[in-house]
């Protein structure tokens, strides 16, 4: 007999009992263990709400992005939104709402490209698919591409810039409140502005505004070219709204505000 077997018998145990009930076979019999089970929510933490309805307040409040950056290259002008511009917009909103935007895959491929001036360009096309992961652990996913053109090593980050712009803007069904280059204006008509500047001045000066709805409000501003606009303050005094965002901003922080 040998030393596993005595030790069984010396248990009152067989070798046929241990191996249909060896610890391996209640590790994987045992339950998992719920990350939530002793969560408690904070003052600043998102509504524990599925994914999908946390992604449509995410798009709620972030209403709209301008096209506010100017490319002038090569007799070629235009306006554009630009990466940086899109995610400062919506990093503090998906913050808010407990959403998570993770690149889960990466497909890339190269070429290269020739310039007038006889150089060669490095191109990048990537498919990158996207994990969006709401504040109750729920996900979905989504895709989009980008393309880009580098001389050095920087095409594969410039496509999933692009393809990052392209997610947060498409699946985001962000507007841009610009008049419609191909609308007739004379019967349409000037579009009205998405929001006066008297309603941006009451949100700022609510309570209950938040700190970063009010850095969320600074980028709109920004794209709207409204934050040298003068409005009454709360004492009736003409200030810009960006200097009277900072403001607000500063006191409620010295206050211990949200």
């Amino acid at each position: 007999m040998g030393l596993r077997e005595n030790a069984a018998a010396a248990a009152g145990r067989t070798l046929d009992d241990e191996q249909h009930h060896s610890p391996a076979d209640a590790e994987d019999t045992a339950p998992l263990p719920d990350p939530m089970a002793d969560y408690e929510p904070g003052d600043n933490d998102p509504d524990m709400v599925p994914v999908h309805l946390a992604w449509l307040r995410v798009r709620r409040d972030i209403r709209a992005i301008g096209k506010g950056e100017l490319y002038n290259q090569s007799g070629t002008r235009f306006n554009f939104r630009g990466v940086d511009t899109v995610v400062n917009v919506f990093g503090p909103v998906t913050l808010k709402h407990g959403v998570h935007v993770m690149s889960s895959k990466v497909e890339a491929t190269y070429g290269t490209k020739n310039t007038k001036s006889g150089g060669t360009m490095r191109e990048c096309s990537v498919l990158v698919t996207w994990t969006i992961l709401g504040p109750m652990g729920d996900t979905f996913t989504l895709q989009t591409m980008g393309e880009a053109l580098d001389t050095a090593d920087k095409s594969t980050t410039k496509a999933q810039s692009v393809a990052l712009r392209t997610l947060l803007l498409g699946f985001g069904l962000t507007p841009t409140h610009d008049t419609d280059p191909d609308a007739d204006r004379i019967e349409r008509g000037v579009e009205a502005p998405a929001r006066s500047a008297e309603s941006y001045r009451d949100e700022i000066l609510d309570k209950k505004t938040s700190q970063g709805r009010l850095q969320q409000i600074g980028y709109e501003l920004a794209n709207l070219r409204m934050l040298n606009t003068k409005v009454p303050n709360e004492t009736n005094e003409l200030e810009t709204l960006d200097a009277l965002g900072q403001r607000i901003y500063k006191e409620r922080a010295a206050g211990g505000g949200a």
